[in-house]
């Protein structure tokens, strides 16, 4: 399981908790992991951000981290670190799915509720919105 790529602690301890004798035996095998650099929360915790953080916004990773039952500590810098890059990426993922501002209320609705879905804040979704309504060519009069 661990050369496919970074679990956490729990993780782990959920999957090998069915096969323990008992509760001491599972710790002392996670400890001896993590003993050995095998298992890291630290590292899984900054390979979660990497891998999550392009498409999904703070939100989504927070819950995400506190379902795999990492530390605070380990995930609150890491969290804090999407946070201010939150408006780039969820421009960045609204451009690669939408890429036109919307022409109607229920487009707009559509794409709010895309980057929305995706953990991004309401004040970060509305920002993109608008910042796409800013950038859309204005009609040509008359037509």
């Amino acid at each position: 399981m661990l050369a496919r790529r970074e679990h956490s602690r729990a993780e782990i301890g959920r999957r090998l908790g069915p096969r323990a004798e008992s509760a001491g035996q599972l710790e002392a095998v996670l400890d001896a992991l993590a003993e050995q650099g095998l298992l890291s929360d630290e590292r899984f915790a900054a390979s979660l951000a990497r891998r999550r953080a392009e498409r999904y916004g703070a939100a989504r990773l927070a819950h995400e981290m506190q379902q795999h039952g990492l530390d605070p500590s380990i995930a609150n810098p890491l969290i804090a670190e999407a946070r201010a890059s939150e408006r780039e990426r969820a421009l960045e993922a609204w451009s690669k799915r939408f890429g036109t501002a919307a022409a109607s209320l229920s487009e707009k609705a559509r794409q709010y509720r895309f980057l929305a879905q995706r953990g991004f804040s309401a004040e970060t979704v509305n920002w993109v919105l608008r910042e796409a309504a800013a950038r859309a060519p204005e009609a040509p009069e008359g037509s």
